[in-house]
């Protein structure tokens, strides 16, 4: 069966420098490509969401980004502000420090505010893998579980590393097979993207999105 890599992609723009030509231009390629979302900063939400109106392209966008470091109730009020503006999908970032002091009722806490703020809209919790060790990951994956969220996902792509094969098969065993796992960050090519598909990832964030497939599209293996 032919896999839709298309449909597991959230196209990414995050850049603090990104402009409105850009954001337009993303939405245009998520159209083009039939990509599942685009992935953009909430000042970009709702122009995303003229953009994308009446197609399957999804609006997500960022929470907390990308340090995790602001508290529930602020996380809280912009998963609110975001969807008011037109957000289908929310990728938060937890608070990391918390996370490795152990304060893992407010790790809990940090997350259900977000998916209490966002009232089934779908949720990803970021957990930056790059800044944890294996048991920090799989307790900020238990954690999200236990807070309902959709997915956990492996970073913001603005710390010192990105996803790897190995976090992602981690964080699938983890949460088992009904929660998404998305990996996120230096994912560029197609052959990245099989390797995280087959270790578990339901879900890809990448900012090479056109790349992955005009590369998908030269190459008669897939």
């Amino acid at each position: 069966m032919t896999t839709n890599y298309a449909a597991l992609i959230d196209h990414t723009l995050l850049k603090a420098d990104a402009t409105q030509s850009q954001v337009e231009k993303l939405c245009d390629e998520a159209l083009q490509y039939k990509f599942a979302s685009v992935c953009v900063n909430p000042t970009w939400v709702k122009l995303s969401a003229e953009k994308l109106a009446n197609s399957e392209v999804k609006v997500c966008t960022v929470i907390g980004f990308p340090l995790g470091a602001t508290t529930p109730s602020v996380k809280a009020f912009e998963t609110k502000d975001a969807i008011e503006n037109g957000a289908t999908e929310i990728d938060m970032v937890i608070n990391i420090g918390a996370l490795k002091d152990r304060q893992y009722e407010l790790v809990l806490n940090d997350i259900k505010a977000v998916v209490k703020a966002a009232k089934g809209t779908l949720v990803k919790v970021i957990i930056e893998t790059s800044l944890l060790t294996d048991e920090e990951k799989v307790k900020a994956c238990e954690l999200s579980v236990e807070a309902g969220a959709d997915f956990v996902k492996t970073s913001t792509g603005f710390s010192t590393g990105g996803a790897t094969a190995e976090d992602v098969a981690l964080m699938r065993k983890t949460v088992g097979p009904t929660i998404g796992v998305k990996a996120s960050g230096g994912v560029r090519s197609l052959e990245d993207l099989t390797k995280m598909v087959e270790a578990g990832a339901t879900r890809i964030g990448a900012s090479s999105g056109v790349a992955i497939m005009n590369g998908l599209s030269s190459n008669s293996n897939y």
